[in-house]
């Protein structure tokens, strides 16, 4: 266990001990009754540092830099998607205007921007199980919506009553305590929801491959900052005492140390100077975190390549296109899906027509000459039937649409009304061709 592991988990004992200490002192134990030991209670941090796979408190999953990677990713891109509205008709959908796309895209209040707020969401979910906004209405008896106030997981515990429904009790650091129902609380749970709350990943899935990542950036750090690693052995046939092997030993490292590295030692003597190579338990200690690296992304679900590791073959070229588009897919979609489900039964209730969803396209779509070649075939022409209007393209590229452009294009046919293929022009009569003298006054055969 290192330095800091070992401060961390003393300070942790003396805190048992002490809260021990004062249920004790609370309901004293008869004589010859067994006295509790400090040894911590199974899924606390103290058993968890204790035990193989380490502390795995936030603070130091999120000082991994895998961790700190994946988890910055998936909030960022969550908080760069546009969150949009829509009203369903007769004939698909349409967009609606409304004041709660402010809150969902630039800020749900005062203090806090979408994005940042999003980025919450996210790394509650990823390391603590579940995200909580509170739904801040105009009034005690008013339906309508003005806010949505994020919170931290560990804020937030909720209970069911005898009814069955959910209460969400908000133990704020600055303010008194308040416990609300379910309607007014946005629960975006996790993996492992039982209804109450989700499981905790810092628990379960990231408790040994933190665990083991943590220790490995300590030991390295450790290994390193104090010159654990002896490189360099001296050597003479002659006998030394300790004075003088002390003596060389303050020598060699204010000769080799800091900025005089380079510097050339000389000495007298028959001494020896033999450099080492590296250790097997050194090149395992790499390889080590290099694994790290790749299982924390399967955990994640992000790949490899998007947590900056790109030594694999496939990082680079052809292949690069498709893992993202399937991160958006698999990993992406996933959290948005469970997002928009909770938006949409608790801002519009049993409401069949109003709902919102994220728009990721702009995350799927390809290189320039993909996204040409699709257009390209969306628009139609000769040969091709077309399923977009210029306008519709222009819009998704966020330019303005031009006169003309709510066309769509038939194949083998000039552009006509979109209103479908009834409308397509009648073709054209053959030409007229003018009468010859005499040809009405032929006879009959």
């Amino acid at each position: 266990m290192t330095s800091a592991l070992r401060q961390r988990a003393e300070l942790l004992i003396s805190a048992d001990r002490e809260s021990r200490a004062a249920s004790v002192a609370v309901a004293p134990r008869a004589s010859g009754e067994a006295w509790p030991t400090s040894s911590g209670t199974r899924g606390s941090s103290l058993f968890n540092l204790l035990t193989a796979g380490g502390a795995t408190s936030e603070s130091i999953a999120l000082s991994v830099s895998t961790v700190y990677a994946c988890v910055s990713l998936i909030g960022g891109a969550i908080g760069s998607l546009p969150f949009k509205i829509y009203q369903r008709t007769d004939n698909g959908r349409e967009r609606v205007d409304s004041d709660l796309w402010w809150l969902f895209n630039e800020a749900p209040t005062e203090n806090w921007t979408a994005a940042s707020a999003w980025d919450l969401v996210a790394q509650s979910n990823l390391l603590r199980g579940d995200g909580y906004w509170r739904i801040l209405r105009r009034g005690p008896m008013s339906p309508q919506i003005v806010g949505f106030e994020p919170l931290l997981p560990n804020w937030v515990k909720g209970k069911r009553d005898r009814d069955g429904r959910l209460l969400y009790t908000i133990t704020y650091p600055d303010r008194p305590r308040e416990t609300i129902e379910q309607s007014d609380m946005l629960h975006f749970p996790g993996v492992g929801f039982d209804g109450v709350r989700s499981l905790t990943p810092l628990q379960y899935a990231l408790r040994h491959g933190v665990g083991i990542a943590a220790a490995a950036d300590e030991f390295s750090a450790e290994f390193f900052r104090s010159g654990a690693a002896t490189d360099t052995v001296m050597h003479t046939p002659g006998k030394v005492n300790d004075d003088q092997r002390q003596m060389l030993k303050e020598r060699w490292l204010e000769q080799q140390g800091g900025i005089k590295a380079r510097t050339p030692l000389v000495l007298s003597g028959e001494w020896k100077v033999e450099r080492l190579s590296l250790s097997a338990q050194d090149a395992q200690l790499l390889a080590s975190r290099q694994f790290q690296v790749e299982e924390l992304c399967r955990i994640f679900g992000v790949p490899p390549h998007m947590a900056m590791k790109t030594d694999a073959q496939t990082s680079w070229g052809s292949g690069i296109e498709a893992m993202s588009i399937g991160f958006v897919r698999y990993t992406l979609r996933r959290h948005l899906t469970r997002i928009e489900q909770e938006i949409n039964r608790k801002v519009w209730p049993r409401s069949l027509r109003i709902y919102g969803e994220f728009e990721t396209d702009a995350l799927m779509s390809g290189d320039s000459k993909s996204q040409a070649d699709y257009f390209t075939k969306a628009l139609g022409g000769p040969g091709a039937q077309g399923w977009m209007t210029i306008n519709e393209v222009r819009a998704l590229k966020n330019l303005p649409p031009v006169e003309g452009g709510d066309k769509l294009i038939f194949a083998g046919a000039t552009s006509t009304g979109s209103e479908g293929a009834g409308d397509r022009p009648a073709p054209p009569s053959p030409p007229h061709r003018p009468e010859q003298p005499g040809e009405d006054d032929a006879p009959d055969a």
